[in-house]
């Protein structure tokens, strides 16, 4: 048994379009192949020792104990891996339970499919899976613990902290789409240009100046004791000089902090002495070159949460402590204390585990106490000096114990400071009193508060604080998304795509768009080559600019991470045709449509499917789709636009040489075909069906037809605007056409569009592609022999494994398969094949290059143009 290959999928896919985070594993069982469970001896035992609490998998039987009933009657490894690599995510604390286990048309071959909750974690899990799969069947020891201990360690690294993701999740609950920038906790919320951005708990709307006073604890304190705001007595040391000054004006017992220090660190409190005094003023200068010193100040620590300048929760922080039985030591209770189901790792549970460190010995110091000491029964010994959940504290929720004036003074300290999302950290004896009554100071202002005392406070009511930051963010009616229509299809893409666009922009909108050539904003190119995946999608929606993404989405990205956005408004499939068959699992049309499937069943219920009505695999994927659906077909008196129309769809037809659309019985005529440039005078057919497409598309956005018929007179064919798309040079003798036709359905089409070219010479340049079955390359082959009357093959890219000479020899097979006499000859490089082209045109020759490489196809005939222009220049 081995691993092929691993992937993860992020977005809607094949296996599910609700499920997005996906691993897909491709896996061979080689000699497991012929051994089922059931021929395992001790599989089942072995299984349910390592995994008791896979009794609750239920599996295909849907009952408790379904999995294990499975294992008994015999089924395949590929579904033990699949179960196994669920339950060691959940039993490491990342709960999931989504999988899927297919075999693939090879036999042995399977496909097994798992959900994660961290990516890097996933990935860990299918390969740790088949480990532990190796391991009960060879019946060998395992160290399962080992792993668990890994895939948390892993989550510790890569997940987001507890503030940022009580945010996400808030945002995703309110179906606002979000991604993650970069590994950290730079979060972006939305689309395009109704983005907003995150980090931690500082948002795109907090002050930098607010910031920059919250952390200089001097300037904070200067600010809130000019307004009138209870502060704690103190100054700003540099040296010891400075230290025992203050302490000379304040007096004992004192706090040393550091100037810009958070989360505690530094901090030493209740310090009684000048030796004490000393050592915790170097503790401090170890985090800042500044250490303000301050009275210290007796009564109970609070943080109050102030969102959009109003009090949205409060906290009584206690730190991290134990209490004595009479019996036990320091270090054993630290322990008990730490098998608390609620502590864990760094941010991994609601509590983090107490750890000892210097802090911990000092106060224990100051008692006389070590960690081998046996506290009397019921006395409580702190083990840190700030109540931080980071360093094992706790918290009590006490918001609704607010007296009115303190929530009217942490709203007025927020405003003071300039802070959107504002810590309040408060010492007093309670907050049921005013400060000014009972003696309570404010210690510090904090920018990025931590959320979690507050999500899940160890006592009191959680309070859902992530809620106001949203509605800060995305008030009531502002919108976090931006309109998307996705194209997907065989043939027809790319101009699909690109005339939509021209179509949006013209109605006023900022256009980002992505094709087989390049990314673009507003007509600028981006990003070169082909970018027809997922993290191109993602490039568009992350830019600030975009109101509006139109994105061609091709099936190798669908297949290999799924798609770069959770839903779309209009979903396009311009036809399914044999191409790309062999590849990835994807041997057949059904297979194929199954993939191109996965566009319109992101669409929004409310949004459009827009379908090839002539294309029985598009209408076959229309009767399962949610959304509402509506047809293109170069035929009105197709059965399936007659049917759509006459119970009230709406359509685009080609009728009487006009762009029509359908609605019901009504006909609203957009534009002549004639009058459309992208259709050469109505002569390139499977143009006007990408021009139906995108009128289609357009007119179910709620553009008017005015609109979109001055959109189609504008776009302009040409290698600008449509590269590698019948792009056509005229020459003065003969013509050049370069087109991206690479497929027999592609071939089929320039075909059509040469039956109308009147020339006594037509030259092909063609190649096959390396990863397409043999049937497909002959068939090109043979395409090209019908509509050629010489052709050149030239074959120096794309082999994907194959040998020039052997594509070559396919290519001839198919060549020589029409009775038609046509003469063929071999270039291997391409710009040497259409130097050649050129150089042997006759007067009146149109030459066609199927082009693969567009760009260096285009440069070089337009070079051999403004060549010819420059020539008769001269000759004038």
């Amino acid at each position: 048994m081995k691993i092929l290959s691993i992937q993860a999928l992020r977005g809607p896919n094949i296996w599910s379009v609700s499920r997005k985070k996906l691993i897909q594993m491709r896996l061979d069982l080689e000699e497991l192949e012929q051994r089922p469970t059931n021929k395992i001896a001790g599989f089942r035992e072995r299984l349910e020792s390592m995994f008791p609490s896979m009794i609750e998998h239920r599996c295909s039987e849907k009952e408790r104990g379904g999995f294990f009933k499975r294992i008994e009657q015999g089924t395949w490894m590929g579904h033990v891996i699949e179960h196994i690599a669920l339950e060691t995510q959940t039993l490491a604390g990342m709960e999931t339970g989504f999988g899927r286990t297919r075999q693939t048309k090879t036999q042995g071959i399977y496909n097994v499919v798992f959900s994660y909750t961290e990516e890097k974690v996933g990935l860990f899990a299918a390969e740790s899976a088949v480990n532990i799969a190796h391991a009960l069947v060879n019946n060998v020891e395992y160290d399962l613990q080992a792993d668990l201990k890994k895939m948390r360690e892993i989550r510790e690294e890569v997940r987001l902290g507890p503030s940022t993701g009580s945010i996400v999740e808030e945002a995703a609950s309110r179906d606002i789409p979000w991604i993650r920038l970069g590994t950290n906790s730079l979060v972006q919320l939305g689309y395009g240009v109704n983005q907003m951005r995150f980090q931690a708990t500082i948002t795109c709307k907090t002050s930098s100046i607010a910031v920059d006073i919250a952390c200089d604890k001097e300037e904070t304190k200067r600010m809130l004791y000019d307004a009138s705001i209870p502060v704690a007595k103190g100054d700003i040391c540099v040296d010891e000089e400075d230290l025992a000054n203050v302490i000379k004006r304040i007096g004992y017992p004192i706090v040393i902090k550091p100037v810009d220090g958070n989360h505690g660190k530094g901090a030493s409190i209740n310090l009684n002495k000048w030796e004490d005094a000393l050592e915790g003023f170097a503790f401090a200068k170890k985090y800042s070159r500044k250490v303000i010193v301050e009275r210290f100040i007796t009564g109970f620590d609070f943080r109050v949460l102030v969102i959009d300048n109003k009090v949205v929760a409060a906290a009584q922080r206690v730190p991290a402590n134990v209490v004595g039985d009479g019996k036990s030591t320091v270090q054993q209770l630290i322990e008990e204390t730490n098998k608390d189901p609620r502590r864990g790792y760094g941010h991994e549970n609601v509590l983090t585990e107490i750890e000892v460190d210097r802090d911990t010995l000092d106060l224990l110091q100051k008692k006389n106490y070590s960690t081998e000491s046996i506290p009397a029964k019921d006395e409580i010994v702190y083990l840190k000096s700030t109540a931080n959940l980071s360093t094992g504290g706790t918290s009590i929720d006490v918001t609704e114990l607010m007296h009115p004036e303190n929530i009217f003074l942490a709203e007025r300290i927020s405003r003071v400071i300039g802070l959107d999302v504002c810590g309040i950290d408060i010492m007093a004896k309670n907050l049921t009193q005013p400060l000014k009554e009972n003696g309570g100071v404010i210690l510090e202002v904090n920018a990025a508060p931590g959320f979690r005392m507050h999500l899940a406070p160890s006592e009191g009511l959680p309070r859902n604080v992530a809620a106001p930051v949203i509605d800060m963010l995305y008030p009531l009616g502002k919108p976090s998304r931006i309109p998307i229509i996705a194209i997907t299809g065989t043939n027809g893409k790319t101009t699909t795509t690109r005339l939509i666009a021209h179509i949006v922009k013209n109605n006023g909108y900022k256009v980002g768009f992505t094709t087989s050539d390049g990314i673009y904003v507003q007509n600028h190119l981006l990003e070169k080559g082909d970018t027809t995946g997922p993290m191109s999608a993602e490039f568009i929606l992350k830019d600030p600019t975009v109101e509006f993404a139109v994105l061609e989405t091709a099936r190798g990205g669908i297949l290999r991470a799924g798609l770069g956005f959770s839903k779309c408004d209009i979903g396009i499939i311009t036809n399914i045709e044999e191409d790309h068959l062999g590849i990835s699992d994807i041997e057949n049309l059904k297979d194929l449509s199954r993939v191109k499937a996965v566009i319109v069943n992101s669409v929004k219920k409310d949004g459009w499917a827009v379908l090839n009505a002539e294309d029985e695999n598009c209408v076959r994927i229309a009767q399962k789709l949610d959304c509402k659906v509506a047809y293109f077909s170069m035929n009105e008196h197709c059965d399936v636009i007659v049917n759509h129309c006459r119970a009230g769809g709406i359509a685009a037809i080609y009728e009487n040489g006009f762009i029509t659309i359908k609605k019901g019985d009504w006909k609203m005529r957009v534009e002549k075909a004639l009058h459309v440039p992208l259709t050469l005078n109505g002569k390139a057919k499977f143009m006007i069906a990408n021009v139906l497409a995108a009128t289609l598309a357009s007119y179910l956005w709620g553009f008017k037809t005015d609109d979109i018929k001055l959109s189609l007179a504008t776009f302009i064919p040409g290698a600008a605007q449509t590269p590698g798309r019948m792009n056509i040079f005229n020459f003065k003798r003969f013509k050049v056409m370069i087109d991206f036709a690479h497929n027999p359905a592609g071939y089929l089409g320039i075909e059509e569009f040469l039956q109308s070219i009147d020339s006594p010479h037509k030259v092909g340049i063609i190649a096959g592609v390396g990863d397409r079955r043999d049937n497909d390359i002959r068939e090109c082959a043979s395409i090209a022999a019908r509509m050629f009357d010489h052709i050149i093959i030239r074959q120096e890219k794309h082999l994907r494994g194959r040998t020039e000479e052997e594509i070559i020899n396919l290519i001839v097979e198919g060549i020589t398969t029409q009775s038609k006499t046509v003469t063929y000859e071999v270039i291997p490089k391409e710009t040497d094949a259409i130097k050649h082209a050129i150089s042997i045109a006759k007067d009146g020759s149109f030459i066609t290059a199927l082009s693969d490489v567009i760009t260096n196809a285009i440069d070089l005939v337009q070079q051999h143009l403004d060549r010819e222009a420059e020539e008769k220049i001269m000759e004038r």
